[in-house]
């Protein structure tokens, strides 16, 4: 059941040139026409530094309406409760779990992939040993190891989850057994995609979040970057989706891949959103005794109605998280980065909002907006922050950008999260390396999505309306 419900300045100048070894990083896009030009560089042969203009993309999304994708083919399983329309650039999934339980559900789940996308185990079990290899590099065939860790893993789940991932894997998988590179998803395989951020590697990502004075709404707009590994042939590509899973007050809307039943970004039906963020945990990995955040925060999301309950409680299970991490989580009425430290002696786990003090030396200019990276920026936390060059780059790329503007529209997200070229030779908010960017406007509930196509990351992707929370 659910619980009750209960100055800006310059700062920074427009262009930054550092020394060997560190990347200019640069802020065009707030519009300062100062350039590399300014500077009289003394000739000393061939040169590869880049005027200021060619690390920028020109153009804006005012004017440009998300797109709504038609649906080309529906798909449902022969019980009904999963039905997945298939878009030109995602999977649209509903998952029934008012008439069905954990385990008919995530049967019919697989089975209606199996329809959907026959190809879903010769484009995913691949990928899944690209992952492995990263995880493991010492394996020489010998998968014991990774199978301990799944099992450990595993058995820490609520029974439901495991009834779920259970009866997906053994309906994806079509009586395959053990852990073989053949091109089709064995059982064990299946189940251990379901938690690769746990097992395996964790994600790449940069979030910010803007209300109050700073918003052109007076509402709460959030905004998620998710970098992660694309494959060696951009093959995750092929499986972004949205899925709708539907029950009742549990209600959850994910932006996820395809057959994943964790959460790497989603929003409850209260419109508590969280996306994941990974920060390097020092010490060896541990997973005996240990369990999947992405699973607690999927049972936060399902049971509590408001951003500070479901922080709290991530906080509070902490210690059982196999990585550090940080979740960007977010309500209508509050803006918070979670930053969960499971590794000892390396700090605290924390809410961090506007109040929270920040390590030396690290500042942020703007009331009203939030910013987080994959490090910690509470000053009782280690400090892979301001010793790290992406990470202060980009914190302090989100701080210019969002000072230049007194207030914020959901179309100012957009241009500042795309503003840089890709293939930049600079730290980028806007990578390479972007699977998805979701987009959540409080003042309509609305929720925008970028997805990466399997042509890779292009400068100025074309956002889709997939809904409300």
């Amino acid at each position: 059941m659910k619980k009750e419900k209960g100055k800006k300045r310059k700062g920074y100048v427009g262009t930054w040139i550092l020394a060997a070894g560190i990347c200019a990083f640069l802020t065009a896009c707030s519009g300062n026409t100062e350039s590399y030009d300014t500077y009289e560089i003394p000739n000393q042969g061939e040169s590869e530094i880049k005027p200021v203009s060619s690390f920028y993309v020109e153009g804006s999304y005012e004017g440009r309406e998300p797109e709504v994708q038609e649906t080309l083919e529906t798909f449902k399983s022969g019980n009904g409760l999963c039905v997945i329309e298939k878009k030109e650039d995602y999977y649209d999934v509903t998952l029934d779990y008012e008439n069905g339980s954990y385990e008919e559900v995530g049967a019919a789940y697989a089975e209606t992939i199996l329809m959907a996308y026959p190809e879903y185990g010769a484009v995913l079990e691949p990928y899944l040993y690209e992952n492995i290899k990263l995880a493991f590099p010492n394996l020489q065939g010998d998968y014991t190891p990774v199978l301990k860790r799944l099992n450990s893993l595993k058995a820490s789940l609520t029974e439901e989850y495991q009834k779920e991932m259970e009866h997906f894997a053994k309906v994806i998988s079509g009586g395959e057994q053990g852990f073989v590179e053949n091109g089709k998803f064995s059982y064990e395989e299946a189940m251990l995609a379901q938690m690769i951020p746990d097992a395996l590697r964790g994600t790449s990502c940069s979030a910010m979040s803007v209300w109050g004075e700073k918003s052109a709404t007076g509402e709460t707009i959030t905004a998620r970057i998710l970098e992660w590994d694309l494959g060696s042939e951009n093959q995750m590509c092929n499986v972004h989706c949205v899925v709708h899973m539907k029950n009742g007050e549990k209600s959850i809307t994910g932006i996820s891949v395809l057959g994943l039943l964790d959460v790497l970004t989603a929003v409850n039906d209260d419109g508590v959103f969280i996306g994941i963020l990974d920060v390097g945990s020092g010490g060896d990995y541990v997973y005996e005794g240990k369990t999947c955040y992405t699973y607690d925060i999927r049972y936060a999301l399902e049971n509590m109605d408001n951003a500070k309950e479901v922080g709290n409680y991530l906080i509070a299970n902490s210690t059982n998280y196999t990585w550090s991490h940080n979740l960007i989580l977010t309500d209508k009425n509050n803006s918070y980065c979670v930053e969960n430290c499971v590794v000892e002696g390396e700090g605290v786990s924390l809410l961090r909002d506007t109040s929270t003090i920040l390590h030396d030396h690290l500042v942020w200019d703007n009331p009203d907006s939030l910013c987080v990276v994959n490090a910690f920026a509470a000053a009782e936390n280690a400090d892979n922050l301001t010793g790290n060059q992406e990470n202060l780059v980009r914190w302090l790329k989100y701080n210019e950008w969002i000072a230049k503007k007194d207030k914020i529209s959901v179309i100012d997200v957009k241009d500042m999260l795309t503003c840089e070229k890709v293939d930049s030779d600079v730290v980028t908010v806007h990578s390479g390396t972007v699977f998805h960017m979701v987009i959540l406007d409080y003042a309509t509930g609305k929720i925008q999505v970028a997805f990466t196509g399997t042509e890779g990351v292009v400068d100025k992707p074309e956002f889709m309306d997939v809904g409300e929370y």
